[in-house]
Formats: C-alpha cells, sequence, structure tokens
C-alpha cells in the first residue's frame, strides 16, 4: 500500500474526488445511510489515503484538528475499500492514522466517534471507550479514547 498524508490544500482534485467516491459507496451506499459527508471538517483535517499498486484508493481516513470535533484530535471517516476487507488493511490503516496524529500532537489523547460495532477493533489499537451509545446519521456509535502518551 502506499500512503499519502496531507493537508486539504494539498490534495489534488482526483485525490478529492477519490476520497469523496470512496467515503460515499461505504457510507452511503453500502451502509445505506443518507447524511452530509461534507461537514466542514474536511478543511480543518489531514487526509490519509491509501492506494494499491494500481494506484486504486483502497483506504482512506481523515485526521481532524484539535477543536473541530472535539477538544483533542480526532481521527474519523475510517475506509477500507469492500474487496479489501478482512486482508487487515483496516488495522494498517489506523496504525498509520495513530502514528500521524502523534507525529503531529505529541503526547495528546486521540478521541474518536466510532460506530459501536467496531469497538473491539478500536479498542485493539488501544482505545477506551467512554460513556454510552448515541445514535449518529440512524447508527449506534460510542466515544472512545487512545490515551496520551506521556513520554512525548
Amino acid at each position: 500500500m502506499k500512503w499519502w498524508y496531507g493537508r486539504f490544500a494539498a490534495l489534488s482534485v482526483g485525490d478529492l474526488y477519490d476520497a469523496l467516491a470512496l467515503r460515499s459507496q461505504v457510507f452511503v451506499v453500502e451502509q445505506n445511510c443518507v447524511f452530509l459527508d461534507a461537514d466542514g471538517a474536511d478543511r480543518d483535517s489531514a487526509h490519509l489515503l491509501g492506494r494499491d499498486e494500481a494506484g486504486v484508493l483502497q483506504a482512506y481516513l481523515r485526521v481532524v484538528d484539535p477543536g473541530v470535533k472535539y477538544a483533542e484530535p480526532s481521527i474519523g471517516r475510517v475506509i477500507t475499500s469492500e474487496a479489501t476487507r478482512g486482508t487487515g488493511l483496516g488495522h494498517a490503516l489506523i496504525a498509520e492514522g495513530i502514528a500521524r496524529c502523534r507525529n503531529a500532537w505529541p503526547g495528546q489523547p486521540i478521541r474518536i466517534g466510532a460506530q459501536s460495532r467496531l469497538e473491539s477493533f478500536y479498542a485493539r489499537h488501544g482505545f477506551v471507550r467512554e460513556g454510552e451509545d448515541y445514535i449518529e446519521d440512524g447508527i449506534p456509535h460510542c466515544e472512545m479514547v487512545l490515551p496520551g502518551d506521556k513520554t512525548a
């Protein structure tokens, strides 16, 4: 997987299109969830794109600046293409996202709004649930936090 990471302004038109298309495929089509994906946070985020050898976008997430979604930096819109699920790409993606977030904000905790069905996935990467489930766009979610690294 070839990773590209950069701020919104550095995204090419093609990269932006591919990211929005994959996000729509997963969140709107596969999950049958009608919502405004372009929520305004993309401009205040860095974007991680994973492309295969053929250049096809297979994985994506965004790292959102502190103060935009939560007081802490956050990771969101975590997706892999349907064809790559079960290959471990999702774990590689979140590990890469955590590393990029830690590099930008050393020592700070990372907060996410995870789909509740994926709680164990994120727990494998050190995230800890905080609070009860809530419904977002018709899907149960829970807040999770990856504690900050006190040695950073």
